[in-house]
């Protein structure tokens, strides 16, 4: 069995993290600033088309691997070449097999969903981008393996600044539609060099029957946890996308996208460094406690602010840029969607840590859970308030974002509230003073100052009341940075 190195996997999450979340600050910028043009310049119908078509092509993504790549990634001991080969096999059987059928009938989907020439051709590209990004399963593998989140995050990088700027060069050329599509190929081209690049490894085909079945007896399980989100989430998408007309999807989409940006830079960062590093920990749960709740006061730390200043400035937003506010009847949606998304951050870190200590039936069973309330509720609400459905069904599932925090609890020893409770009050506090000032915010250069006010205000609170909390992470951080320089 593999020795673990306990002090370094904690030094590997904390400069992990950091490498994440700074590097990626970078993408979320881009990205902010992509989404904000976009939504400027394309119309919600086109938005729709481009969810649909996603959600249609991702829908291929849970069947890719069964489940291998996460169970590669929690195994004890280090992956064989052979483990390598038999994965790479499979996977690339599976997706070769769905790429060609996903291109036989993608004039089927187009049909059945209204497509014009432009979403079936966008479908198709998203199909090759899907192939090309299956290449990069292996590096990627053996980088969250080894910690080395430094590297992992550069082909990260190239994406989005390849597919970013194309897309809105092509936007702003009148392309609509096709926009995405040329952006996704030229992404996809992009990762993969990169990667291989940065990780490569001696590829090749195998097949080992007797490492595949150790490898599926965890990632079966694993997986069926993604088909069940699959299931809630992006079939979802497609029941949608049937009932509702592309405006309307794209208002979800937009409502939906837009509320989750601070889980893309926190969470999803947390949550990709954490759970190999659990992997490492299933024997050491005191450590694991507290690693569980560090994670948790540093998700608080960034999203509760985040959320908060996103809801409170969206509606001035769309006074003061008059071409933003086509996605004013999307509000409502947005700030249900901001709540669960807010209270999702923490579910899904103790989903992650009872996946990474081996918890998967229990996850498997909430999973269950989710995707009944999301086919229940979602169809009887859109019919009775209209598209606004979908979003007051994510809130009621938010409100059972609990029960995973309290089966952690019954594994392992921490304490889940605590963290939580200073980023809450600090929150708390610019909430109520910048709501007195909302109503004076004019034009452009209120409106940031105001944003300023409230970003300084919090970081003023946190040094004076949190300084203890986040000093013995921020040192270590900064002396690497004095050491690299």
């Amino acid at each position: 069995m593999e020795k673990v190195d306990v002090s370094e996997i904690k030094r590997k999450i904390l400069s992990g993290v950091f490498a994440l979340t700074s590097r990626t600050l970078i993408l979320q910028v881009v990205s902010v600033i992509s989404q904000t043009l976009l939504t400027v310049i394309l119309t919600p119908a086109v938005f729709g088309t481009y969810y649909i078509a996603t959600a249609f092509t991702d829908f291929f993504n849970y069947f890719a691997d069964i489940g291998l790549a996460a169970a590669l990634i929690q195994k004890k001991d280090e992956p064989t070449l052979k483990d390598l080969r038999t994965v790479f096999t499979v996977q690339q059987m599976l997706i070769t097999v769905l790429v060609v059928l996903g291109l036989i009938f993608s004039d089927t989907v187009g049909n059945f969903y209204h497509l014009d020439a432009g979403g079936i051709f966008l479908v198709r590209a998203l199909l090759i981008s899907f192939f090309l990004s299956s290449l990069k399963t292996i590096p990627s593998i053996l980088l969250e393996r080894r910690l080395n989140f430094n590297l992992l995050v550069v082909p990260q990088l190239f994406e989005s600044i390849v597919f970013n700027i194309l897309v809105i060069l092509f936007a702003l050329n009148g392309m609509g539609v096709y926009s995405f599509a040329w952006a996704a190929i030229a992404r996809g081209i992009v990762g993969v060099v990169t990667i291989y690049i940065i990780s490569p490894w001696s590829i090749g085909f195998d097949l080992s029957i007797k490492e595949l079945k150790k490898l599926l007896s965890y990632g079966v399980p694993i997986q069926a946890n993604s088909f069940l989100a699959l299931i809630k989430d992006n079939l979802m998408t497609l029941f949608l996308g049937r009932v509702l007309n592309l405006t309307q999807v794209g208002y979800i989409g937009w409502a939906k996208k837009t509320s989750e940006l601070v889980l893309r830079l926190f969470m999803d960062n947390v949550i990709r460094v954490t759970f190999p590093a659990y992997s490492r920990l299933q024997e050491h749960l005191e450590i694991l406690a507290k690693a569980v709740e560090r994670s948790f006061f540093f998700l608080a730390f960034f999203i509760f602010p985040t959320s908060a200043a996103l809801i409170l400035f969206m509606h001035p937003l769309m006074e003061i840029v008059p071409r933003y506010s086509k996605w004013e009847p999307a509000l409502l949606s947005f700030y249900l969607f901001s709540f669960a998304s807010l209270w999702a951050a923490f579910s899904t870190a103790a989903i992650n840590a009872l996946n990474a200590i081996g918890k998967i039936k229990w996850t498997l069973i909430l999973m269950v859970l989710w995707t009944a309330i999301t086919w229940i509720g979602i169809p009887i609400l859109i019919h009775l308030v209209g598209f606004n459905g979908a979003a007051i069904t994510a809130a009621i599932i938010a409100a059972t974002g609990i029960l995973p925090i309290i089966l952690l609890k019954r594994k392992i020893n921490y304490d889940a509230l605590g963290p939580l409770l200073k980023p809450l009050t600090a929150t708390f506090l610019m909430i109520v003073l910048i709501s007195f000032f909302l109503s004076q915010i004019h034009s452009v250069i209120s409106f940031g100052t105001l944003l300023v006010v409230f970003i300084l205000g919090y970081a003023l609170i946190s040094f004076i009341w949190m300084k203890s909390d986040i000093k013995p992470y921020v040192l270590p951080i900064l002396n690497k940075i004095i050491k690299n320089k």
